[in-house]
């Protein structure tokens, strides 16, 4: 017995999640590389709709945002009422978690997957369970072995955040079938906009053709409106039902509605920035290669850089130096990498001025 409050067990066990630094003490110039956030940043329309929401921040938004919803659907095909949208995607996991996990369940992700999946299962007082990768990807045999009748859902991040690889389409199926009905399994694809293989699917068809399927998605990429904390899932009636039981009635708010309907709608924005990004991702994985660095093959917006375990040359060694130079790239220990870097694709003059002090810490010439 104490004199306080407790929280239930289990919660003071889990490790806050801990985002990319943002400053570089003593520096006046940085450049943030270190939270996946696109240099493009939003588009015009985004901003300009975002302003003029701004005018009337005394009235709640509408509660289901039904106009978000329904351009969504109109972009991508989809029944606005199978649409949930959220504060960023991480609320929505938190959400799908808490509506599908109690205690003694299991939940299964990978082992470089998204920390917040971890947290979201600890949460509710069910136990994380994590499958072995290959080359740094989702094994689909290793997450099938390790299928329960403890396990009720199967998190997935295609591609997966840090590592940028992905799974194919036949992949994803072979999975889902091989779940039984009864387990969840979450497709979170929040870099699917830069994904330009031909064997990538997000899940779309998918959650359209099965009664155990949800992808979420996120504002906060390619859109440009991280700071907006905006998302959105599409699943099943009888999940979005649960969800929607659960959720904040005003869970999103005003500007972030009306700035998402106009960053979605915004085609010629989106295409800009998936062309930046794809120029500059093969010409960050090439030029960082030449240096001798291992970097694992991305298709979304960053690269994971390894570092050999080597005095003087390890990943927190060059973050070191990086930061000195106002370059803030994201230390990954937390996800089970302690000698490698993730890297944001940045603006043009951002990621020469990496490749160049990568040079230098590696004592190469220039």
């Amino acid at each position: 017995m104490t004199n306080r409050p407790q929280p239930r067990p289990g919660v003071l066990d889990i490790a806050p999640y801990i985002p990319g630094k943002s400053t570089a003490p003593g520096i006046d110039k940085i450049f943030k590389l270190s939270s996946n956030e696109t240099p493009l940043g939003p588009g015009e329309n985004a901003i300009a709709a975002y302003k003029k929401a701004g005018e009337h921040l005394e009235d709640y938004p509408e509660g289901s945002s039904l106009a978000l919803r329904e351009a969504i659907g109109g972009v991508f095909g989809l029944d606005p009422a199978r649409i949930v949208c959220g504060a960023g995607s991480d609320d929505l996991l938190n959400l799908i978690a808490r509506a599908y996990l109690t205690d003694g369940d299991e939940a299964i992700h990978t082992t470089h997957g998204f920390l917040v999946y971890p947290i979201a299962t600890l949460g509710t007082g069910a136990k994380p369970v994590v499958a072995a990768e290959k080359e740094f990807t989702a094994d689909v045999d290793a997450i099938l072995k390790l299928v329960t009748p403890k396990t009720k859902v199967v998190f997935l991040a295609n591609p997966n955040n840090p590592t940028g690889t992905y799974i194919p389409f036949d992949e994803v199926k072979r999975l889902h079938n091989g779940l039984p009905g009864n387990v969840l399994l979450v497709l979170d694809a929040a870099y699917a906009e830069y994904v330009s293989r031909n064997d990538y699917e997000s899940g779309i068809e998918l959650v359209a053709t099965t009664d155990n399927v949800v992808m979420t998605r996120t504002f906060s990429k390619i859109y440009g409106l991280a700071a907006l904390r905006l998302g959105w899932m599409v699943g099943p009636a009888h999940v979005v039902d649960a969800i929607n039981r659960i959720r904040g009635p005003f869970n999103v708010n005003a500007p972030a509605i009306a700035a998402g309907i106009a960053a979605i709608e915004d085609a010629a924005h989106v295409e800009r920035s998936r062309q930046h990004n794809s120029k500059w991702l093969a010409w960050l994985t090439d030029e960082i290669a030449k240096l001798g660095l291992k970097v694992t093959p991305s298709v979304a917006n960053f690269v994971l850089i390894h570092f050999p375990d080597v005095k003087g040359r390890t990943a927190g060694d060059a973050n070191a130096f990086l930061m000195k130079r106002g370059l803030i790239l994201r230390q990954v220990t937390a996800y089970q990498l302690p000698n490698a870097l993730r890297m944001t694709v940045g603006s043009e003059e951002a990621n020469r001025l990496v490749v160049n002090a990568l040079k230098e810490f590696l004592g190469k010439k220039a």
